[in-house]
């Protein structure tokens, strides 16, 4: 029943953060800090965002397996596979529900989506089966190496990728900013009053 609830948890977590991409692009007031990033080293070479973000999760993966391979696992193969699908879902609803939506519910889009970004990564952190190749670079600084809390970590890395996407060329928008200031603190705050309380009902929480 443990180990099921886990992969539940994992699902679930990582299909809500697709259906939260969906709902940040029908927003459209800016992408999250590693897509900036991705961007940003992508306009360096002039080439395209798939192709750069092939090569810097492939070498994000590599560095963690390197690093924690602990961290790899069913949820990144999930993460992988159905991330994409669930976005794609919830932006063609949102095009058929609110095909012109105004600021104010644009706003509303975006905040929603991020607070549930949060809620979603707490749920598959905890679930502890793996994570995304660039996830993983945070709880690696605040678990493995415990350099400082997760929150303060995750806050450092999505600035790094902002003020690189920034420096060459990606314009940034509000839920940019507001995600790499709020999400390793949203999803501190989750994790530890929802989803490891959810865990341990069955046994005492994951440690990560």
């Amino acid at each position: 029943m443990y180990q099921l609830k886990r992969i539940i948890m994992a699902f679930l977590g990582v299909t809500l953060c697709g259906f939260c991409v969906g709902m940040l692009q029908k927003a459209n007031l800016g992408v999250d800090p590693f897509t900036c990033f991705v961007t940003g080293i992508a306009n360096i070479f002039s080439s395209t965002y798939s192709t750069f973000y092939l090569i810097l999760t492939g070498t994000l993966l590599l560095l963690v397996l390197i690093l924690r391979r602990h961290y790899i696992g069913i949820a990144t193969i999930i993460n992988l596979l159905f991330t994409g699908i669930a976005a794609d879902a919830m932006h063609a609803i949102l095009d058929i529900a609110i095909p012109h939506p105004s600021l104010t519910i644009r706003w509303c889009l975006m905040l929603v989506a991020i607070i549930f970004t949060c809620l979603a990564a707490a749920l598959y952190f905890t679930a502890d089966l793996g994570v995304s190749a660039y996830d993983a670079i945070a709880l690696i600084a605040a678990y493995k190496y415990q350099l400082l809390p997760f929150k303060y970590c995750r806050i450092i890395t999505d600035s790094i990728c902002v003020l690189v996407g920034f420096a060459f060329n990606v314009t940034l928008g509000v839920g940019t900013i507001i995600t790499a200031l709020f999400m390793g603190p949203l999803t501190q705050w989750f994790k530890i009053h929802i989803a490891e309380p959810i865990l341990a009902h069955d046994q005492v929480k994951t440690v990560l």
